[in-house]
């Protein structure tokens, strides 16, 4: 998935962090609303200006960063 078609990043907003683009949302908010237990539909409604492809641009993009950051289990060896 291309991110940056959703999010920028840039000293001058937020403290650059990562935002979507058009926005002063962060993707730590939308983050932390989740992990608060928001539904979609909830986040939607607080954040009027998101889409549910942007909200699931950045499940992804965690997700994604995520795995680059947890280690790897050995693979098991088979006899």
């Amino acid at each position: 998935m291309d991110y940056s078609q959703y999010f920028i990043r840039d000293p001058q907003i937020c403290g650059g962090e990562y935002i979507i683009k058009d926005t002063r949302i962060s993707v730590r908010t939308i983050l932390a609303s989740l992990a608060e237990g928001a539904t979609m539909e909830e986040i939607l409604k607080d954040f009027p200006s998101l889409t549910e492809d942007k909200v699931r641009a950045v499940i992804m993009f965690a997700a994604n960063a995520a795995a680059d950051d947890l280690p790897t289990p050995p693979t098991p060896q088979v006899a």
